[in-house]
């Protein structure tokens, strides 16, 4: 899919995130715990990465994405058929895989743009930026691209009671180009962190991370590679979630199923949408939060198309 399709205003489409605030979700009545609920986490629709894996060409390659477009168009189709309905669907970053500044990105965009148009108006969108989005080392433009096209590059919410918290990784990961931004994220995470543990009047149930790039794969103490985070930031992260009460970060980057729960923590890591690099199949991830437990499961695409979510993970939301 390389020819140029009809402009997409996003703006009718997506709630998109703006001034630090997510706008799919409004009011007070989110702060209050109403029972079990469900959302859908996905990852890397990455288009145009499968042609280019193909052809052993990842940094430069690209030139075709339609079959991303349609595992993108599977998926929104699965989970509009799903019921009830999830609050929101995730897409963990690395949304298409052209990197700013080149020759497909706005082509891959547009197409993302169209294949999501499809996603039921009840079921809010919400965007993380990946390495793909705005760069391996982002600089302030590429950082206002991403914001410009698909919302802010870090921001919260709260849905039934669950505190939500959208981080830009990439600046967790090399920051060098864009300093001030990095600094600004981390006064804005602090803030929420603090609030979050101190509030007495509307303390939430749990509060969930959606990242990028994983802290780690299997382990916390793994060496540092392109699909995790430094060790030094790592752990100063793993802190501070601790001590906030998070229950849960998830994530995406790895196409491959991993992550592990250590100390209270879990740490998801999710395959894609789009380019698998292990076994698993093309799929989301199904996740089921209760009044005590966050449960989550992988699903296929053509699994959750055929069968929806697990019975087991439904009983959940009835009990």
């Amino acid at each position: 899919m390389t020819a140029p399709s009809a402009t997409v205003d996003s703006s009718d489409m997506f709630h998109r995130a703006k001034q630090r605030t997510f706008r799919g979700f409004s009011g007070d009545a989110e702060h209050q715990w109403n029972g079990p609920f469900y959302f859908i986490q996905a990852a890397d629709p990455q288009l145009g990465l499968m042609k280019a894996w193909k052809d052993g060409n990842c940094d430069g390659g690209g030139d075709e994405w339609t079959e991303e477009v349609e595992l993108t168009k599977q998926a929104v189709e699965a989970t509009n058929r799903l019921r009830p309905r999830p609050r929101f669907m995730v897409l963990c970053g690395d949304l298409v895989h052209s990197m700013p500044g080149t020759e497909f990105k706005e082509g891959q965009e547009r197409d993302l743009k169209e294949a999501l148009k499809g996603t039921d108006p009840s079921i809010p969108l919400v965007f993380v930026s990946g390495n793909h989005d705005i760069g391996n080392t982002p600089t302030p433009s590429t950082v206002e691209h991403f914001c410009r096209t698909w919302g802010d590059d870090y921001f919260s919410f709260w849905v039934g009671g669950v505190l939500c918290l959208v981080l830009n990784s990439q600046l967790f990961f090399d920051a060098s180009a864009c300093p001030q931004l990095k600094e600004a994220q981390e006064t804005w995470l602090e803030e929420q962190l603090s609030r979050a543990a101190s509030s007495s009047s509307a303390r939430p149930k749990h509060i969930l991370v959606f990242q990028h790039i994983p802290l780690y794969l299997k382990n916390p103490d793994e060496e540092e590679d392109y699909f995790n985070l430094q060790k030094g930031v790592r752990q100063k992260l793993l802190d501070r979630f601790r001590k906030a009460g998070v229950k849960a970060v998830f994530s995406g980057h790895y196409h491959r199923n991993a992550g592990a729960c250590h100390d209270g923590l879990d740490m998801v890591v999710s395959s894609a949408i789009g380019c698998q690099l292990g076994e698993d199949a093309h799929g989301v991830r199904v996740v089921v939060v209760t009044a005590d437990r966050v449960v989550h499961r992988y699903h296929s695409l053509e699994r959750l198309s055929a069968a929806g979510m697990d019975e087991d993970l439904r009983a959940l939301l009835e009990a």
